[in-house]
């Protein structure tokens, strides 16, 4: 297989139903315009060949033009179109939310979409709601139905492997069912431009058995347990930085991303910086640098000490 063809954001490398008839629908559409750039190429240089002149009538050259027109100009793209509805519109309709037989019920997550980072929320959760961000678990072999919306700007979610993208529009909420078919990691990107960090809101998407995904709900659903080691940093935390973000058993904020699991992400910033240790203290300090504009104000009145040790107790908030 090429290499551009796979990787963890290729629609030609699907993982799910949905990603696979796409794919297909893909296909056929690039086989067909490539018959079509033949044909219309043949026809080019065939008019450009000599050869030689015939006598023809205005009437048999009108009729002769007549027979283009229709046919190339009408006929052929009218049938053009209706084969791409008859193929694309199904594919899109299962897609959509519609009744499982068996009075089944597709797994809901909400997913919300900031400049430039991703809440992700689990409403339905036995135990009460979960909430994390910038990673998504789903439940592999099963429907999904993902509600999306906006939170500021237009987003558009999209997890390439697993079928098509959505717009996430403010004030409205859209739904698009998807199925993983293997488990694994699952590359999701913004489509949608949303502004200059537009590039850096990637989204970790990971399928797992039915078991472990209930077990990763119950793991944040468990009331924390905050020890005394970290007790400065804890109160740093609670001066600077709770009105904006929310820690289970800390703080309630609501207007950054939630970092009651921050440590057991693979990623900070959407993406931007590997999780690893020291990876927090490191972002604390030069996150604006290493994504111009986010909103997270900047920490100068902090010494570096202070900072190091805010992202320690960070990184061991994990379930």
């Amino acid at each position: 297989m090429l290499a551009g063809c796979s990787g963890d954001r290729s629609i030609l490398d699907p993982a799910g139903q949905a990603a696979r008839e796409v794919a297909w629908l893909w296909w056929g559409m690039l086989a067909f315009s490539t018959l079509v750039l033949v044909v219309i190429t043949a026809l080019w240089l065939y008019a450009f060949r000599g050869g030689r002149p015939t006598e023809r009538s205005s009437r048999d050259e009108k009729r002769i033009a007549r027979r283009w027109i229709i046919g190339g100009g009408l006929l052929l793209p009218g049938l053009s179109i209706v084969v791409l509805l008859a193929f694309g519109v199904p594919v899109g309709q299962r897609m959509l939310p519609l009744p499982l037989p068996d009075g089944q019920q597709a797994e809901r997550i909400e997913v919300i979409g900031h400049q430039w980072w991703w809440e992700v929320r689990y409403p339905d959760a036995e135990g009460g709601e979960v909430v994390t961000s910038n990673q998504l678990m789903m439940p592999v072999g099963e429907p999904v139905d993902f509600h999306v919306t906006g939170a500021d700007v237009i987003h558009a979610f999209w997890i390439p492997r697993l079928g098509g993208k959505i717009d996430m529009i403010p004030g409205r909420t859209n739904v698009i069912r998807l199925e993983a078919d293997v488990a694994g990691v699952f590359g999701a990107q913004c489509a949608e431009f949303c502004g200059a960090q537009h590039t850096n809101m990637q989204l970790h998407v990971e399928a797992m058995p039915r078991d472990d995904f209930d077990a990763w709900l119950a793991e944040r659903q468990a009331p924390p347990e905050h020890s005394d080691d970290h007790q400065a940093a804890r109160d740093t935390f609670v001066e600077h930085c709770a009105s904006c973000h929310r820690v289970a058993g800390v703080s309630d904020g609501q207007q950054g991303p939630d970092l009651s699991d921050i440590g057991d992400r693979v990623s900070l910033g959407a993406g931007r910086l590997a999780m690893e240790e020291g990876a927090i203290g490191y972002w604390l300090r030069h996150h604006q640098q290493l994504k111009p504009g986010n909103r997270m104000p900047s920490h100068d009145h902090l010494d570096a000490e202070t900072l190091d040790d805010l992202g320690a107790w960070l990184e061991t908030l994990s379930p």
